[in-house]
């Protein structure tokens, strides 16, 4: 009853994917509402914060010298406290103005298995001082199978991999908790840096990281495509110091994501190897499930399902599972409360 009070009296909750590539917020009632990449602009000589977001972004690599875009979260966790702080309470502040509710929300974020207790009590402390009545966390893993709903709560095994911009999460879940589970460092960003260093090497043309991200986003695969693809690819040439184009194809891109990709199996099959046969039995007749940005990577399903030898395929909508599984868990919190990080369950209502 008191919950049902505070629910009532507060704003609207909300549920967070604090990612380090891309910050998604669902509002209670509303869906996912924000969808922007977790990078703050800030003015060194004033230590004012310019831009938050999307518009942070777009001054990645051309900001004057006083003015630095920093991503305040790296690998999944918080590196910056109060870079971190700043740009939740500007999300929070925008769903706000979203719900037209007063008071302070209650929220749920996502965040990487391996998290620790320390990484956690950060990402918790950083959302109260960003506004937040209570703050619950639930690992990506469980809140993306929840997203995508997988029957988490049932004794059936799941097995889900959720490719993120700074981490993949390798998990297995059954009875409402995660089995067992791999962290990598192996995402997006790791893939963004394989093109950087094979364009490098291969064509001596240095690039940055938004034309890694976009070549790869338009070429990049896992598998030989139907029918070949190829884009224009400009940095700065390595030997005369000029600007230079040249045309790169999915095969370069294909070979330069190789090792990455090949650890990212070699991990799955870990994960399996000591997973309880019984669960091994069900994942085996269910199939895993691709969530975040990289199941979007061209035939990564087909890569993983012939090196795994079971069905692998991308969710509907990948990148907004984990938000969408936060959403579910902030408006079911009795029904999920055991999904949640222990330590954090029990919040005193503010």
């Amino acid at each position: 009853m008191l919950e049902r009070f505070y629910s009532m009296m507060g704003g609207g909750d909300i549920g967070i994917d604090l990612g380090t590539a891309n910050t998604l917020v669902y509002l209670r009632d509303h869906g996912i509402i924000i969808n922007e990449p977790s990078v703050v602009a800030i003015n060194q000589k004033t230590n004012r914060v310019v831009a938050v977001g999307t518009d942070a972004k777009q001054m990645l690599g051309r900001t004057p010298g006083h003015v630095v875009a920093v991503r305040p979260l790296v690998d999944g966790v918080i590196s910056d406290f109060e870079v971190t702080e700043e740009m939740l309470a500007h999300f929070i502040n925008k769903a706000q103005k979203v719900s037209k509710r007063r008071g302070r929300p209650r929220i749920v974020i996502g965040v990487p298995s391996s998290i620790t207790n320390v990484e956690t009590r950060a990402v918790r402390d950083a959302a109260m001082n960003a506004g937040a009545r209570e703050v619950f966390i639930v690992e990506e893993p469980m809140a993306a199978a929840i997203g995508i709903r997988l029957p988490v709560m049932d004794p059936v095994g799941s097995m889900v991999i959720d490719i993120g911009g700074g981490t993949s999460d390798i998990a297995v879940i059954s009875l409402g908790g995660i089995v067992n589970s791999k962290n990598l460092k192996v995402a997006g960003d790791r893939f963004n840096s394989d093109i950087i260093s094979y364009i490098r090497d291969e064509f001596k043309i240095l690039i940055g990281e938004r034309t890694a991200e976009n070549v790869k986003m338009a070429i990049g695969s896992a598998t030989k495509p139907a029918t070949s693809l190829e884009a224009p690819l400009r940095g700065r040439d390595l030997l005369t110091g000029l600007p230079r184009e040249v045309i790169v194809t999915d095969a370069d891109i294909r070979e330069a994501l190789a090792p990455s990709i090949q650890v990212l199996v070699e991990s799955t099959k870990e994960v399996l190897e000591t997973t309880p046969p019984e669960i091994l039995s069900d994942v085996m007749n269910r199939g895993v499930i691709l969530v975040g940005g990289g199941a979007l990577l061209i035939g990564i399903a087909d890569r993983l399902s012939e090196a795994l030898k079971i069905p692998v395929t991308s969710a509907d909508d990948p990148l907004t599972a984990v938000a969408r599984g936060t959403g579910i868990v902030v408006e079911n919190l009795d029904t999920y409360r055991e999904v949640l990080i222990e330590h954090d369950n029990e919040l005193p209502p503010r």
